[in-house]
This record gives structure tokens, C-alpha cells and sequence, in this order.
């Protein structure tokens, strides 16, 4: 959502989300010239990077013992490569800091503000020869609302905020736990039992391998065939993948 602006003063943008997307944004919005505002729901800067071991709606974070897929070569900033010493494949702590430290060398850390919740986003008064968008945000730290005026917003709050749980038939007759990634930060409550793990993308592989080291059994459970990317940690770790076309 964009608007005209006063050519006589740059452009003002409002970014929902501190996350890796919003932190990249405004490093392309200082190089057009444009101000902007980073609008952080969570206390800290980071997006799902920044792992929490509370889970709730809206504040992902990635598990306790994440490692990323790709190699820190394949996922660097081009403008700004990791450090040397990080590891080919950082683990999620390491990750954070390489964002963090994106964040403070081009000055976008203090464009941050945390703990601030977009309510609203409405066109301005003067939207139509303007093209300006009032966005009302809610200060979390102390309840208070306010109303700012943007020439641009720009949401970059992610896909991981709200899960999307399928359900199965004769789910209701099934008397264990049901699970979604989500949630899931550690495998302490999958201790000694036997785990199916429904879906085979990177989450899926990440919990399967993480219940290995306290369960009992786990199976991966795929709706095909299916290569698995990372096969050979999945194999020494004990995971059973189980092709399955399952309804829905």
C-alpha cells in the first residue's frame, strides 16, 4: 500500500514486523531515502529467529535445537556476508546475531519499536490526493494507542504467526496428544512413546529427529513418495518414513 507523498520531504513507511523481511525492507527503503518505522510485536528483534520457550498465537519462534537447512554461503545477505568463524550451518542462536548485526551496521535497530501491536491500518483523510494511510498502534508496555500517518505500508509479519492444523477422520476417537510444530520448542513430553509425525517438510523433519533422542519410536508419515532433503541424519537418528495418502 503506497501512496503519493510531499515531494518535498521523503517518504515515510510503515513496516508491521521485525522480522527477517521487515529487517531487509528497511534496508531498502534507507536506500531509496525513504524513513521508515519498524513496527515489532515481540520484545526483541529477530522475527521467528528469536527463539521463546512460551508459544503462543502470533510470536513463532523456531525449536530449541534448530540448525539451518542451507548453508551460510546460500543464505547470506549479499551486503552483508556472516562472519567468518559462524559455522556452514548456524545454528538458530547464530542466526539471530547475523540479523541482529545486519540490523545495527546499516542503522535499522533504531528504527525498531518493540512491543508495539498495528491494530489498524485506514485510508488517511486526505487519501485521495495523497495516497497517505493512518495506521493506529498500541504501545504493549503501557496500553496506550496512538494514530501516525505513512506514505507506504509495508506488512512483513510472516506466515508462522498462526498454525494451521489439519484434521483427520477419527481424529476424535485418538486418545494421545495432538501436536503441531507451532508449539512444539522441545521433546521432553515425547518421552518413551511412540510419535507419528504427519508431513515431511523441514519442521517435520526437525521435530522427528528431535523426538528420536526421548521416544520410543517415530514415524515420518508423508502423503507420497517422497526424498527426504537431510535422509541420512534422519536415518542414523532412527526416523521411519511412512508414505501414506492421507485424505484431505
Amino acid at each position: 500500500m503506497s501512496g503519493s507523498g510531499n515531494k518535498d520531504s521523503p517518504l515515510r513507511v510503515c513496516i508491521v514486523g521485525g522480522g527477517c523481511s521487515g529487517i531487509l525492507s528497511a534496508r531498502q527503503m534507507l536506500d531509496e531515502g525513504f524513513e521508515s518505522v519498524i513496527y515489532e510485536l515481540s520484545s526483541c528483534l529477530g522475527g521467528i529467529w528469536a527463539y521463546s520457550d512460551d508459544s503462543e498465537e502470533g510470536r513463532p519462534s523456531v525449536m530449541r535445537s534448530t540448525v539451518l537447512h542451507t548453508s551460510k554461503e546460500m543464505g547470506a545477505f549479499s551486503d552483508f556476508p556472516p562472519p567468518k568463524e559462524a559455522p556452514n550451518y548456524m545454528h538458530h542462536s547464530k542466526m539471530l546475531a547475523y540479523l541482529r548485526s545486519y540490523a545495527d551496521h546499516f542503522g535499522i535497530t533504531g528504527k525498531v519499536r518493540l512491543r508495539h501491536e498495528v491494530l489498524r491500518v485506514t485510508q488517511a483523510d486526505d487519501y485521495n490526493s495523497t495516497g497517505r494511510w493512518d495506521v493506529v498502534v498500541k504501545d504493549l508496555a503501557n496500553g496506550i494507542e496512538r494514530r501516525e500517518t505513512f506514505d507506504a505500508v509495508l506488512v512483513a509479519s510472516g506466515r508462522h504467526g498462526f498454525p494451521n492444523a489439519p484434521t483427520f477422520k477419527g481424529q476424535e476417537k485418538f486418545k494421545g496428544r495432538v501436536v503441531h510444530t507451532h508449539s512444539l520448542k522441545v521433546p521432553d513430553q515425547f518421552k518413551d512413546k511412540r510419535v507419528a509425525v504427519v508431513g515431511i517438510g523441514n519442521s517435520a523433519v526437525d521435530a522427528a529427529i528431535d523426538a528420536c533422542h526421548v521416544a520410543a519410536e517415530v514415524s515420518l508419515i508423508c502423503q507420497r513418495p517422497n526424498i527426504l532433503q537431510n535422509a541420512h541424519t534422519s536415518t542414523e537418528s532412527g526416523v521411519r518414513v511412512v508414505p501414506y495418502h492421507t485424505e484431505g
